[in-house]
């Protein structure tokens, strides 16, 4: 296939509105002007559960949709708490900042994807999945000093419980912008 008509794709759910609003409104509150941080709009807050890759060929997505259904079909919705602050590799040295993500379910859920994601054809991730989301990375570690003690001193906030109940598939479009989200499959968490 054209390198040209390869795609940028990952697995991911959404935590709540309360939850997201609440994260949105901690970030407005530790972000500062020219901080170095490139922090993730609300919009695009979400949890990956398996970045599928930077230039994937399309021809994939049926037989990893197909694994996707049989997946979900199984599943209740989760029970997820997004509790506390952190930063991968750590807070002394930042290139992620994270809030955590505390559901056993979450975990086999990723794990559960990985495997159908490798039985599609993808790659394994070369680390094992750790329960975070997003909500910044960090270009300049010296202007961010400050945003950083703040996050060390959050480290135990809570955001909140969220009610998960479907899986979906994106393309990520990148620009100068940043990133926009194109959802393109919706896998529900049928079982009752």
């Amino acid at each position: 296939m054209d390198k040209d008509l390869k795609i940028r794709a990952f697995i991911a759910v959404r935590v709540g509105d309360e939850v997201e609003t609440t994260i949105a409104r901690f970030i407005e509150e530790v972000r500062s002007p020219d901080d170095g941080i490139a922090w993730v709009r609300r919009d695009n807050l979400h949890v990956t559960l398996k970045f599928l890759g930077a230039a994937i060929d399309p021809a994939k997505l049926p037989a990893l949709e197909d694994g996707l259904r049989r997946v979900t079909r199984d599943l209740s919705a989760l029970r997820v708490l997004t509790r506390g602050v952190g930063a991968f590799p750590d807070l002394r040295r930042p290139r992620v900042l994270w809030t955590g993500l505390e559901c056993d379910a979450l975990v086999e859920l990723a794990a559960r994807i990985q495997s159908v994601a490798v039985g599609a054809g993808f790659d394994r991730a070369e680390q094992p999945w750790a329960p975070h989301l997003t909500i910044g990375r960090v270009r300049d570690r010296r202007k961010g000093k400050r945003v950083l003690r703040r996050l060390e001193g959050a480290a135990a906030t809570e955001f909140g419980e969220s009610r998960i109940s479907e899986v979906s598939l994106h393309r990520s479009h990148l620009s100068s912008k940043g990133s926009t989200y194109e959802r393109l499959a919706v896998f529900p968490l049928e079982s009752q």
